[in-house]
């Protein structure tokens, strides 16, 4: 058996995901039939069938809003921790130019 190639990646609007998300809270059909009409994998769909929950306040987690927030503050964190770096060596390469 040869090895599937694997399925680039693709994004879809905040709007689609609703449509999506609104196929399968009607529950005319199953979320695994809303994927397959729709091209997209189960694990999708759940996610977002997932995320719509906690942004609307029916399950525990993060809302995307604080998920969006979080990734800023990782990013500046990391861009920080880099500048941090680039200080300490400068601060250890002019120490050694003054002796």
């Amino acid at each position: 058996m040869g090895k599937k190639k694997p399925r680039p990646r693709r994004s879809f609007t905040p709007e689609f995901k609703a449509e999506i998300v609104e196929l399968c809270r009607r529950g005319d059909r199953s979320v695994g039939q809303i994927a397959k009409d729709f091209d997209l994998t189960e694990t999708a769909v759940r996610d977002w069938v997932k995320q719509a929950e906690v942004d609307a306040g029916e399950r525990d987690g993060l809302t995307s809003s604080e998920r969006e927030e979080l990734a800023a503050l990782r990013r500046e964190n990391r861009r920080l921790r880099e500048d941090v770096e680039v200080l300490k060596r400068a601060t250890a390469f002019f120490a050694k130019e003054t002796r």
